[in-house]
């Protein structure tokens, strides 16, 4: 299959090249495409130099499926490009999330969203995909009626230079700052802009992604989100509430056997999910699990996950897995 990476020089596109080759991804002919900055610049691929290309040249290539990780204004203008050309799209931008006609995709979630009349698929926001992984299995038996969450949010999940300011501020190095604030030894409850409303773009991401893809129009859900000086991982604390009755020893039975999850939940030997052990996994973490005591039907559960690879990379590339096994490619 002739793969596009768009944004391939960038913190994610760099890490789905780096999963392409993990998973082994049938990958026969690899175009790394970024903008005209990086035109000169090489990416290494399965031991091979291959030159970055540029976004025309790569469109022009008709590759059979182009992950796109630059941004949404890039993905706004050259998505549909892409895919008048035949070439289906995997876009981890929010540029197309909510579009009506575009379906938002977790693989362990709701994989039958898409059709083969889709050319352009949306990955979705980091926070939103570990949540929904750790939720689904256990709305299939109790039915989520309400979710309370905050988000504990690495600085990987702004990009390269947010990492480099927390590195510099840590060293007592003068850094060129991303955020408004010093982040290192700090929390800011601030993650993209501030809506009308009080809620920041990234609460209101997390709230309507969630009901697209649990096809939950009428869910309860209110998010906050907090950026942190990490970078293993995104950490969740979820509070749901059910329609149905439910023990701690039935939700860690589920989560036992639920795709994409790993329950690590022993406090008496201090095992909980944490960033640092999330690190370069694709699994989603749950654990901390207890019943909330003030709420009928309702538990507090700790969530953690890689934001550079099940929060975006890998959740991409399992989607495209996906669309390999409908077999609508042509051979």
């Amino acid at each position: 299959m002739k793969i596009a990476v768009v944004g391939a020089t960038g913190l994610v596109g760099t890490k789905m090249l780096q999963i392409l080759e993990e998973r082994n991804f049938p990958v026969t002919e690899l175009l790394p495409a970024a903008s005209a900055n990086s035109i000169g610049k090489s990416i290494t691929f399965r031991g091979k130099s291959i030159p970055v290309i540029t976004l025309d040249q790569a469109v022009v290539a008709k590759p059979d499926i182009a992950l796109f990780s630059a941004g949404g204004s890039v993905s706004l203008e050259w998505a549909p490009k892409f895919a008048a050309n035949g070439t289906m799209v995997i876009d981890n931008s929010s540029a197309w999330r909510m579009d009506p006609n575009v379906p938002l995709v977790v693989p362990e979630v709701n994989p039958n969203a898409i059709l083969p009349s889709h050319k352009i698929i949306a990955n979705p926001n980091c926070s939103t995909i570990q949540m929904v992984v750790a939720l689904q299995p256990l709305h299939q038996k109790f039915h989520l009626k309400r979710v309370v969450v905050s988000t504990y949010q690495s600085v990987t999940g702004t990009g390269q230079k947010a990492v480099q300011q927390m590195f510099d501020e840590r060293a007592g190095i003068t850094p060129d700052r991303v955020y408004p604030h010093p982040i290192d030894l700090n929390a800011l409850p601030h993650i993209d802009v501030f809506m009308t409303d009080g809620y920041t773009k990234e609460e209101w991401k997390m709230m309507v992604e969630t009901r697209k893809i649990m096809g939950l129009p009428d869910l309860k859900i209110t998010a906050t989100t907090v950026r942190i000086p990490t970078v293993g991982g995104h950490s969740e604390s979820i509070n749901a509430s059910f329609e149905n009755a439910l023990s701690v020893s039935e939700i860690k039975d589920i989560l036992s056997d639920a795709p994409g999850v790993t329950l690590q939940d022993n406090p008496e030997k201090f095992e909980y999910p944490m960033p640092l052990h999330s690190h370069d996994k694709d699994d989603v973490f749950v654990g901390r699990i207890r019943m909330d005591e003030s709420e009928n039907n309702t538990i507090n559960m700790w969530v953690v996950s890689d934001n550079l690879r099940k929060g975006a990379a890998t959740n991409a590339i399992q989607i495209a897995e996906l669309l390999i096994q409908k077999d609508w490619f042509d051979a």
